[in-house]
């Protein structure tokens, strides 16, 4: 209400109540209007706000979730040196059997700290090839129509984190010669 709409009112008012009461009631009916507009405002502004927010959590989780990977791809070649150490079967033994499983133990400990961050590995030995999930560095002829596309040998297992692949496996397949 500005200062020229205080409590101005005309004589003719002063004289007749009910035209004093209609103009009031009018000056009412404006003002509860203007409220419940400023009201719905406030309202949708919450909501925006409420839901901004949301997005914004969901966003810092994926964030959170996938901040590790770079420290993890850095960690994976440890594993890929334990697994070309032991898959040489003539070195292996010829070492002892107290290394070996000092060996084996930290090797099963690293991926055991990678699994409680969310991150799986696998190995895909006899699946259907998936360009996803798989690097194909080689092919091998084959005569089996059953076995054209698989995995016929893994190079280097792969790695998921939360379900999804940060490093596919780098594999063999098999090529149908027929």
């Amino acid at each position: 209400m500005s200062d020229s709409e205080e409590e101005f009112i005309p004589e003719e008012e002063e004289e007749n109540p009910s035209l004093a009461v209609k103009k009031l009631r009018e000056r009412l009916k404006k003002c509860i209007e203007e409220k419940q507009e400023y009201l719905d405002g406030w309202q949708r502004t919450k909501a925006d706000f409420v839901n901004a927010r949301r997005e914004e959590e969901k966003r810092l989780a994926e964030l959170l979730k996938f901040a590790e990977v770079a420290l993890i791809m850095d960690i994976l070649p440890v594993l890929d040196s334990f697994d070309m150490a032991m898959s040489d079967k003539a070195a292996w033994e010829s070492v002892s059997k107290e290394w070996r499983s000092g060996m084996e133990s930290i090797a099963a400990q690293l991926e055991g700290v990678l699994k409680e961050h969310g991150v799986g590995l696998f190995s895909p030995l006899g699946e259907s090839f998936s360009p996803v999930e798989h690097e194909a560095i080689d092919t091998i002829e084959t005569s089996e129509e059953d076995k054209d596309h698989k995995v016929a040998e893994v190079f280097q297992r792969g790695y998921r984190l939360q379900g999804k692949v940060i490093r596919p496996a780098k594999v063999k397949i098999f090529k149908s010669v027929s």
